[in-house]
């Protein structure tokens, strides 16, 4: 049980704007993509600026914070979660269709009649389509009934059907049509243009005086929800992302949505039911290939894993406040820019499918070396794994 957890409902009072974390310079058709939802530490960084101020060696002072999220959470009240890479969604021809059906991924769509998952190649289609065996198998769809297509579910997923998704279950579509198991982005993308005039002048500034800011609305209903340790009494207000914007932080005592997931924290054995074979990623994680090189998943998985479906990993980073003297300089006083160290968080979804043997407890989907950002990642919740059974 995780007893620790206070929920919150995080409601924007206006647009929400997350920059990408990439170097990024204002000029002339410069733009700064947007992301959402936002990474773990911003938004607990607005929850915690609730807290009352204290002084930097005070004894009182909130040192052992735990956060999980954030995620969705629609008008009432359920939680929505990124759907499982490795998820396909079935559906089969209608009678007076004479056309043959074609698989469609270009689209997703929310009338399908069942679900199924990508399954690693074998070993003999493998070995005559050529690829190494000793790299991780490709996911391929698996065998369909006459008459069956696939198509791609949409991007979020409810907390119901998830769990049912990490008992193993094929999902099929809720008798009560109100009920959804899946649902598409519930935002709008706001394009926000900033001009710079020179002054006294009707021009644009030839130097940073345009660029492009992606910003995020969502649908009326739908809120951010995460959960903190330190628990708030009212509502108040919180500035959450770039440009001042503001939103309501309101405490969710009866939040049970959490709750059918909560058996799927730790892995299972064979011992007491089904042993756990795949692992379902929470939230973003840093998988370290080599010494500060990240992929999407670890090195020290790759004897252990049968499969892996996910997205391209997400790269972190940005241009440096710190000078660099240029090495094609003859004047010690000219710098250049730097960039700063890039981290390639793995998209929250990602399915890792494993063999016989799990991975240990101490390698998971944060970064090596321990030290202040390990305890911060590890309080955050960073690489949180969900465990089933396929």
């Amino acid at each position: 049980m995780d007893d620790w957890i206070n929920w919150y409902a995080i409601e924007p009072l206006d647009v929400l704007l997350f920059r990408e974390a990439k170097p990024f310079v204002p000029g002339e058709g410069s733009w700064a993509k947007g992301q959402f939802p936002p990474m773990p530490v911003t938004v607990f960084q607005a929850l915690r600026s609730l807290l009352p101020l204290t002084a930097k060696n005070d004894e009182n002072k909130q040192r052992n914070m735990k956060f999980i999220g954030p995620f969705l959470m629609d008008e009432r009240n359920q939680m929505w979660l990124p759907t499982p890479k490795d998820l396909l969604a079935v559906k089969s021809k209608p009678e007076n269709q004479q056309e043959t059906p074609e698989d469609d991924l270009d689209e997703e769509t929310d009338n399908w009649d069942r679900t199924l998952r990508f399954q690693p190649m074998t070993p003999e289609a493998m070995e005559k389509l050529g690829f190494d065996k000793d790299k991780l198998p490709p996911m391929v769809t698996p065998a369909l009934n006459q008459n069956e297509f696939i198509c791609r579910p949409q991007t979020w997923i409810s907390a119901e059907a998830l769990s049912q998704y990490l008992k193993g279950e094929t999902l099929k579509p809720p008798k009560d049509e109100k009920q959804k198991y899946f649902h598409p982005d519930p935002w709008s993308l706001q394009i926000m243009p900033h001009i710079q005039m020179k002054s006294g002048e009707r021009q644009v500034k030839e130097d940073e005086g345009y660029f492009t800011e992606v910003a995020v609305r969502l649908h009326s209903g739908w809120k951010l929800v995460a959960g903190m340790s330190h628990k708030l009494e009212k509502t108040e207000v919180v500035r959450l992302g770039g440009e001042g914007h503001r939103a309501l932080v309101s405490p969710l005592p009866d939040f049970k949505q959490w709750q059918p997931l909560e058996g799927f924290t730790e892995p299972t054995e064979a011992s007491n039911t089904e042993a756990s074979n795949f692992a379902y990623l929470l939230t973003p994680g840093l998988a370290e290939k080599e010494t500060a090189v990240y992929g999407v998943y670890p090195k020290s998985w790759q004897g252990l894993l049968s499969g892996c479906a996910s997205d391209r990993a997400l790269l972190w980073g940005g241009v440096s406040s710190i000078k660099r003297r240029s090495l094609n300089s003859s004047n010690n006083g000219d710098t250049e820019f730097a960039l700063l160290p890039q981290r390639a968080f793995v998209p929250p979804g990602t399915v890792y499918i494993f063999n016989e043997k799990l991975p240990k407890k101490d390698e998971r989907l944060l970064p090596s070396g321990g030290g202040s950002w390990l305890k911060t990642f590890e309080q955050l919740n960073y690489g949180k794994l969900l465990w089933g059974t396929r």
